[in-house]
């Protein structure tokens, strides 16, 4: 396994200082973030897979190979789903574009969301992605790129605060499985849903093979804000930050509750020697571009030891 981190939290930074920094720390692989310029979700925009034609393309090669770095994925988390069929043909169009820089990089995965529309059912939502992501599968497949699907909710994006990425449970993951999807998996997610992310890696099984990606990030839980909110969140004030529950949110790697050590051990023993990005959303350590290093930092020491050579 190779430890990297997604660029997404290093928004104003351009990839050259990114990959030279990463270097310096130590890491081997980089996700890279790929929105585009205007997306209502993100700006960090590092490869500009538009405008990514042959001379873009061997710069970015030869800068990596000068570092010593991989890219493990060219990523961009949208909803495949969204509800204004204008926008979603927009979202489509964008990871056609993602797919098609990552099959002149060389780079194995692109990162994505299945997604929702919440004026749909679940039953209602998994049989529309059911004829609007295999054409996806398929433009990535002719083109030797796996799509992976990070397995988080996008709670933030249901108007209730419910599930906007229909992708974060094993039974959802057996779904995805049967569409070509892959897996980015996420033990952040995991742990706060109730699912133990340890028993969740042996319990794929035969699937084992479908996590062709991993990115890497904790969760605090409070006891306390469960109490008095229940496991879906605020209600009567949601509406003023639809991310904040009440009750957990996610830390560096090692400051929060997941066994990074019994995780790393179930990767191994299913076989699995990609990469882990660790994925920065640590309120903390965040702020400043030497702050989200020094949390970058912290990842590191948490999880590089439990790396075997």
């Amino acid at each position: 396994m190779k430890l990297g981190y997604f660029t997404a939290c290093l928004a104003h930074s351009d990839l050259e200082s990114i990959v030279q920094r990463a270097a310096q720390a130590g890491f081997s692989v980089l996700e890279v973030a790929a929105w585009p310029s205007q997306s209502r979700e993100h700006t960090a925009a590092h490869i500009d897979v538009r405008a990514l034609g042959p001379t873009e393309a061997t710069a970015i090669r030869a800068l990596l190979a000068q570092h010593g770095l991989e890219l493990s994925a060219i990523s961009y988390y949208d909803n495949n789903l969204h509800p204004d069929e204008a926008e979603r043909a927009q979202v489509h169009d964008h990871l056609r574009a993602c797919i098609e820089a990552a099959a002149m990089l060389e780079v194995p995965c692109v990162g994505t969301f299945v997604g929702r529309d919440p004026g749909r059912t679940v039953a209602e939502n998994l049989a529309l992605a059911e004829t609007i992501l295999p054409p996806l599968v398929n433009f990535a497949g002719e083109r030797g790129v796996k799509l992976v699907i990070e397995n988080c909710p996008m709670e933030g994006w249901h108007p209730d605060g419910y599930p906007g990425n229909l992708a974060y449970s094993l039974e959802l993951w057996e779904w995805m499985f049967s569409l070509g999807l892959y897996l980015n998996y996420d033990p952040s997610h995991l742990l706060w849903l109730g699912i133990d992310p340890v028993s969740a890696i042996h319990t794929l099984g035969t699937n084992a093979d479908r996590i062709q990606h991993m990115q890497a990030k904790d969760t605090v839980i409070d006891p306390g804000g469960r109490d008095r909110y229940g496991v879906f969140g605020r209600a009567l004030d949601r509406s003023s930050d639809p991310w904040s529950s009440g009750w957990w949110h996610y830390r560096m790697p090692g400051l929060g509750g997941v066994d990074w050590r019994g995780v790393i051990d179930a990767l191994y023993q299913i076989g699995y020697d990609g990469a882990i990005a660790i994925e920065h959303e640590d309120p903390v350590w965040s702020g400043d571009e030497a702050r989200i290093y020094k949390g970058l930092e912290i990842a590191r020491r948490t999880i590089q030891p439990l790396l075997v050579a």
